[in-house]
């Protein structure tokens, strides 16, 4: 695309720009790329300096048009560059455009869903995902832990929230050549609050729950929820697409977001909650909760409610997820596919037992011993809460848990988190995850003394082991047969960042090796952390 075709696409779809004029041979100069990062410019790159919370993007202009790029976009007040330069009010939002418009706004030819919230997200987004391809729907996924496109599987990076913007439209565009028609998106309040969802053009969305989370970077739980309503306020503002999907939003009307999350959200609304909203569980005779859980049998619910069209449904699934947390993800997910969607009751119950398990996500690690052991991505207050409370439900023996709480990040969960472990779990082991270039011993210390403040014993009912490896191998040693070990906090990731650096490590692969050295039988070896030094 022509750098002046690119500039009149965005005029085009109402995009505010400078009119800056151009000579004719830079109107004519070819896009190839846009990009926010100067060591990734190549020639006929655009270049957006973006001012992020450690580097200024501005400082990088001279070195991106160096390496070849033909345009730059910014904030700041310049002049005398040898390239066109177009001020703008918001960089990170022209980035996201300037990306769907060079691949002509792959969202528009698809019907995009929005799966938000704290916890839940990624099993939400693989319910509604597999629930679509039983519909018989083209669909494809960008999760936080991969991006589905047909019969391809692409790891999204070590530390993924929301892929930034250029990415996320290479992924969408990817998804309409390959002959999708819908997508699930998982939308994360960094990928909403810095525009990495722009240009998205969301039809459908929903919301897990919204708790304590990301502080450190939204500053209040306030800040932080309106991030994430920016993607149900952003509804409203899609524009219409030729095949005209379904436009709505499901809402947790059991969770404390509900209301602010109604008053920005000017699209028909769905509720959901386990006893009240427009989608619901129903008690039957044959259960005496409103829904079964059990380790053996996974989750059975009755679910009842009402459609956009007002038309009343009924009907009962069966998952192989386990927790009682789960079937707020599996009400979500049913709210979306069948309450906004309308999507057939035996597409929903095929793909809701169609997802077997979630990567990282209360996944049982198999070695041969005699007691469980799991891996989740329990890494809030409220996520370790109800995983160590569906914990409690699979053993009749003792839980055992294994965490830390990252460093440069929200400073509250350290105390909250280790509060909750001393209160549901017997036993504890407090450890690394993710210290960057926080001192490791002062992370420690601060949950040790949330643990403390609960009744917590040192060396009798939790031990601070900072090398995380050993820390698993103290837990798989405390074990007794009938117990259960959960490490959490890494799930699915595959990195762990101590300094600037990311060190290789999967906590399924380390529990593997401490099973294995614990049993004497062949496992991997344990992954190196500078902590073993």
């Amino acid at each position: 695309m022509k750098l002046a075709h690119l500039i009149a696409r965005l005029i085009e779809v109402g995009i505010p720009l400078p009119q800056e004029a151009l000579t004719a041979a830079d109107a004519g100069r070819e896009i190839t790329a846009v990009c926010a990062d100067s060591r990734q410019v190549s020639p006929g790159c655009v270049f957006v300096a973006v001012s992020g919370g450690t580097t200024d993007g501005h400082h990088f202009i001279l070195d991106a048009i160096q390496r070849g790029a033909v345009a730059v976009f910014g904030t700041r007040p310049l002049s005398g560059l040898p390239i066109p330069y177009f001020r703008v009010d918001d960089s990170r939002q022209m980035l996201a455009y300037l990306s769907a418009a060079l691949l002509d706004f792959p969202a528009r030819k698809l019907t995009v869903i929005g799966v938000t919230g704290t916890d839940g997200k990624t099993t939400t987004s693989s319910l509604i995902f597999e629930i679509l391809k039983a519909a018989g729907l083209r669909a494809g996924m960008v999760s936080t832990v991969s991006a589905v496109i047909g019969d391809q599987e692409l790891d999204t990076g070590f530390h993924v929230t929301t892929p930034d913007a250029p990415a996320m439209q290479s992924y969408l565009r990817r998804m309409v050549e390959a002959g999708m028609t819908h997508v699930v998106l998982e939308a994360t309040s960094h990928g909403l609050a810095q525009a990495r969802t722009a240009a998205c053009d969301f039809d459908l969305a929903v919301v897990t729950n919204i708790t304590h989370e990301h502080l450190d970077y939204h500053g209040s739980y306030e800040a932080y929820r309106a991030a994430k309503g920016l993607l149900f306020a952003g509804l409203a503002n899609t524009p219409p697409k030729a095949h005209q999907p379904a436009r709505g939003a499901a809402l947790n009307c059991e969770d404390d977001s509900f209301e602010y999350l109604k008053s920005v959200t000017q699209v028909p609304v769905l509720s959901y909650g386990l006893q009240n909203g427009d989608i619901h569980i129903e008690p039957t005779a044959d259960l005496a909760r409103p829904s079964h859980t059990s380790p053996a049998h996974g989750i059975t619910l009755r679910v009842a409610g009402k459609d956009l069209q007002g038309d009343l449904f009924r009907f009962e699934v069966r998952s192989s997820l386990v927790g009682d947390f789960n079937r707020y993800n599996l009400l979500a997910a049913i709210a979306l596919t069948r309450g906004l969607m309308r999507l057939p009751d035996a597409a929903i119950q095929q793909g809701v037992a169609a997802v077997k398990g979630i990567p990282g996500r209360m996944e049982a690690i198999e070695m041969g011993q005699d007691f469980l052991a799991l891996v989740d991505f329990a890494h809030t207050p409220n996520a370790l809460r109800r995983a160590l409370q569906a914990a409690r439900q699979m053993t009749a023996g003792r839980v055992i848990a294994v965490f830390g709480s990252a460093g440069l990040r929200d400073r509250q969960k350290r105390r909250m988190m280790a509060e909750t472990s001393a209160e549901l779990a017997d036993l504890t082991v407090l450890t690394a995850e993710d210290p960057r270039t926080e001192s490791l011993p002062d992370i420690l210390s601060e949950m040790a003394k949330g643990m403390e403040s609960h009744g917590g014993r040192e060396g009798r009912t939790y031990w601070r082991v900072p090398d995380r490896g050993e820390a698993l191998r103290l837990a798989v040693r405390l074990a007794q047969p009938g117990d259960l070990v959960i490490a959490c906090g890494k799930g699915h990731e595959q990195s762990m960042c101590f300094g600037e650096i990311e060190y290789p490590w999967d906590d399924r692969t380390a529990l593997r090796a401490a099973l294995a050295e614990l049993l004497g039988v062949e496992g991997p070896p344990m992954p190196y952390l500078p902590t073993q030094d």
